[in-house]
């Protein structure tokens, strides 16, 4: 009877390898940076805040910690990971002058803010033009999904407080370009706020609206090619009326709440003004019906503005509310947008669902935990947030890209002069990433 070894085959661990690299596949994001532009770019923005006979430069060290943040980071110290490869990563920065580094830029406050998010515009504009079709704009419209997320705090970080789902924490206002069902989402806006931040705060919306349109190219500033979209949380006067003084470049679709007002004018639809909710295919979706209100029930809000209610079957064991109509869950948004169906609308509104990917995609990007305690730091790590977001992955979410591609090793093999990294032919996703980077490495380069 022979004798069982287990599963896995035995092996010895020892060290000493050489040429090995390990999370090789960052490759494509170092390319990424440089066939963007944004290398230069971040480098080109920051400055101002290199030190003479600085060693390292400012926009590489901030880059390093967003390369590290999409590699899996959540605090500054986890650019350890890229020092201990300089074949891929080159010179990175020790610890404390990383930390070093975010403290000057929140002492600068907005004038650095402002710099970082120019720097991400004009390397936007570039990257969209590169794209081309595969752009978020290919539809002839830019979609801006703006949206609040709760990040928990287990320390005492100033502006942490007790969130209105009683945890405690800070209260962000991120906003995202919709890249469709295709794709994923681009951050564009990320304002910290404290923990009890309001959910329907106007000022907020209004700043990362501000914020988040200043990101696009100048194009998008006219004919109605931006559409700014909300849950309920922006279904407020002084918000709306800021997006209609926008004046005819603007759209929008904005939830709205259910008041006494909408209840009382809901039930008075007659049944042949419902018209059956659609979904992206066309087909009709059962059980759901959309119906536009008029009349008083408007007065008071800008003009132009058109409310759309859509009243639907609840789920087997869905409890109703007390807005709730005749056994139907109700819902509403209104928008700007005319010569449409509203069935048509209704459905663009219901895919700022997507929204959610993308605080998911956030989260696992570094937005789970805000690792600095002063908030001026904070709104720095949210900046860096967005630089780590923001890559050439159409539908691989950050543990994905991660798991299949950004963990590949390789070995560093130098021949005539020059260097290559040799990717594991055994891996799966070995063909991925070549391919990849053939495709990044014919790119124009920038300037």
């Amino acid at each position: 009877m022979s004798k069982r070894s287990g599963s896995y085959p035995r092996v010895r661990v020892e060290g000493g390898g050489r040429g090995v690299v390990s999370q090789s596949g960052a490759v494509l994001l170092v390319e990424t940076a440089r066939k963007s532009g944004l290398e230069v770019a971040m480098s080109t923005a920051l400055g101002p805040w290199r030190k003479a006979r600085a060693v390292h430069d400012p926009g590489k060290i901030l880059l390093d910690v967003a390369l590290a943040v999409a590699l899996g980071g959540d605090c500054l110290s986890d650019v350890a990971m890229l020092r201990a490869e300089p074949a891929v990563f080159g010179p990175v920065a020790s610890d404390p002058t990383v930390s070093r580094l975010v403290d000057t830029l929140a002492s600068a406050g907005p004038r650095a803010l402002a710099a970082i998010r120019r720097a991400r515009a004009d390397v936007r504009c570039r990257v969209w033009k590169l794209a081309g079709e595969a752009a978020p704009d290919a539809g002839g419209e830019v979609i801006v999904d703006i949206d609040g997320v709760l990040v928990l705090a287990h320390s005492e970080k100033e502006h942490a407080a007790k969130t209105w789902k009683k945890t405690f924490g800070h209260h962000p206002l991120f906003a995202f370009v919709d890249h469709g069902p295709g794709g994923s989402g681009e951050p564009v806006a990320g304002l910290l706020r404290p923990g009890n931040a309001g959910s329907n705060t106007a000022a907020d919306h209004i700043e990362a609206a501000r914020v988040a349109l200043a990101q696009l190219p100048k194009k998008y500033r006219r004919g109605r090619r931006t559409l700014i979209r909300t849950d309920s949380a922006g279904g407020t006067h002084d918000f709306l009326n800021w997006l209609t003084a926008r004046g005819r470049w603007l759209s929008y679709s904005v939830g709205m709440t259910i008041t006494d007002a909408i209840h009382a004018a809901v039930l008075k639809i007659p049944a042949p003004a419902w018209t059956p909710a659609v979904e992206p295919g066309g087909e009709i979706r059962e059980g759901a019906w959309v119906a536009e209100l008029a009349g008083d029930v408007l007065s008071g809000w800008p003009t132009g503005m058109r409310l759309i209610v859509r009243k639907e079957r609840p789920h087997p064991g869905a409890q109703l509310r007390f807005t709730d109509a005749d056994g139907m869950r109700l819902t509403c948004f209104t928008t700007n947008t005319k010569h449409t169906p509203i069935a048509a609308l209704e459905l663009r509104h219901r895919q700022r669902a997507r929204a959610e990917d993308r605080v998911r995609a956030a989260r696992d990007t570094g937005l789970r935990n805000l690792p600095l305690h002063d908030a001026a730091q904070n709104q720095v790590w949210l900046e860096i947030v967005q630089l780590a977001l923001t890559g050439s992955a159409r539908r691989w979410e950050p543990k994905r890209l991660r798991l299949r591609l950004f963990s590949a090793a390789a070995q560093v093999v130098t021949t005539g002069r020059r260097s290559y990294l040799r990717l594991a032919r055994h891996w799966p996703w070995t063909d991925v990433i070549t391919s990849a980077f053939t495709r990044l490495h014919t790119l124009p380069n920038p300037g």
